[in-house]
């Protein structure tokens, strides 16, 4: 009987969680699927349920460091190539891909990083041929490899050209470098607690951020960890955490949080003490958001539906409305490495013409003297200062409110001359790099006449 294409000899260890990869790996780059669709819920690959949860760690870690370092990775192997990455075989280029990671950045030996990755292309038909190819050039890469990235000695390399050239023209030259340096180190893990962080943080082997945040660098499934089931805290980037807070005291308050899901920031408000609506157009988003709030013990009245296009339950409008808007989640790079080859600069003005509606959506739903909060995960300033200035321009009965410095932390870099928030991937500096940077975002506060 002949053997599948995706057939996994089970004495070999550790080959398939390569697998996985290199079929991720194929899913981004050449199918263009999210990493998020490919490893949870119902698009998830059916492969990852007999992983390991060291192999399940192992593989999230090669696909994301591939993914981050995907531009050097390019570099490197057409030095090492004399006709280039075969183009006829994708699992060939993903056993390139994975065996250089493995060599170059991941504490895995030289010899096992070669035959697993030679064994990837013998299993498959198409990419056979190429065995002999993939050995010898990652031989070399065993030799050279290290040399050819001191030669380079820039990270820029792993931004796609387009998005480095906008960063430039917004940020200047110096600070998109430091940006695309942050973006390259593997990223810590943020969690956003309901009390007592200096005690969480001690438990988790962490630090807490002068914004309150819990950050540490213990990895593995966060299930496992203490204070999880327990519903004590919720993994949160310390940026994201910040434009909910920018509503101020929520007690007892109507506030909306438009485009909800995952349900981090409905959380911070459910827990502030205020009513929250959670609106998401999407049930699975939804049915995730209402797992996370069940497990830490929160309520929100939670609505699927098109945000655009609702038209709310409030009798007289909300006190407030949060608008964490659909963008191109360039600020996320850093967590979300898969984004940077997803996202074309062509995607921006559709999703403009989205935050608008969202915002005039936002304006119809507040009571006179209600609190409206947008903000966006992107580093674009289309989706961030001038969506706002657009806003203010066309709705003469709001008005921008000012954050101070003291409302995040005294972190003054961290806000424009116009009061609004405005955190970059570079932000928040550490001795240790992956203690340090933030995600890239935007947040502005508006404020609807009375």
């Amino acid at each position: 009987m002949p053997t599948s294409r995706f057939a996994v000899p089970s004495e070999v260890p550790g080959l398939a969680a390569r697998r996985i990869a290199a079929d991720i790996l194929d899913g981004v780059l050449h199918k263009r699927r999210t990493l998020d669709d490919q490893l949870d819920g119902a698009g998830a690959h059916p492969g990852l349920k007999a992983l390991a949860d060291r192999d399940r760690a192992l593989m999230r870690r090669l696909v994301a460091t591939i993914l981050r370092r995907l531009g050097t990775l390019g570099h490197l192997l057409s030095r090492l190539l004399d006709r280039g990455i075969p183009t006829d075989a994708p699992r060939a280029q993903s056993a390139l891909l994975i065996g250089a990671a493995q060599i170059l950045w991941m504490d895995v030996p030289d010899h096992a990083a070669v035959d697993l990755s030679v064994r990837l292309v013998q299993s498959d038909r198409r990419a056979a041929k190429y065995a002999g190819l993939v050995n010898a050039v990652l031989r070399r890469c065993a030799r050279e490899g290290q040399p050819l990235i001191e030669e380079v000695k820039s990270q820029t390399l792993d931004i796609p050209p387009w998005l480095l050239a906008r960063w430039i023209s917004t940020y200047g030259e110096v600070t998109a470098r430091e940006m695309a340096r942050a973006i390259g180190n593997e990223p810590s893990l943020d969690i956003t607690v309901k009390s007592d962080a200096p005690q969480w943080a001690s438990r988790l082997h962490g630090e807490t951020l002068p914004t309150g945040t819990v950050r540490t660098l213990l990895q593995g499934s966060v299930t496992m960890l203490p204070g999880f089931s327990e519903g004590q805290w919720w993994v949160q980037d310390a940026a994201a955490a910040l434009p909910a807070r920018l509503f101020g005291d929520v007690a007892g308050k109507s506030i909306v949080d438009l485009c909800a899901a995952p349900g981090g920031k409905t959380a911070q408000l459910a827990q502030a003490g205020a009513r929250v609506t959670a609106v998401d157009r999407s049930p699975a988003r939804m049915a995730r958001l209402r797992d996370n709030l069940a497990r830490l013990s929160l309520q929100a009245d939670n609505v699927v539906a098109d945000a655009a296009e609702w038209q709310g339950g409030g009798n007289g409008g909300y006190d407030g409305v949060l608008v964490d808007a659909p963008c191109t989640s360039t600020g996320t790079i850093r967590r979300h490495p898969d984004v940077a080859w997803l996202r074309q600069e062509a995607d921006i003005a559709a999703l403009t013409a989205l935050q608008k509606r969202l915002l005039q959506k936002a304006v119809a739903l507040l009571k006179p003297g209600g609190t409206l909060v947008y903000c966006t995960c992107s580093l674009e300033p289309e989706e961030g200062e001038q969506a706002v200035a657009s806003l203010l321009a066309t709705e003469p009965g709001v008005h921008r409110a000012p954050i101070g410095a003291e409302e995040v932390a005294g972190l003054s870099e961290i806000l424009t001359a116009s009061g609004d928030l405005r955190t970059l991937p570079c932000h928040l500096p550490h001795s240790d790099p992956r203690l340090g940077g933030l995600d890239g975002f935007y947040a502005a506060r508006l404020v609807k006449s009375s």
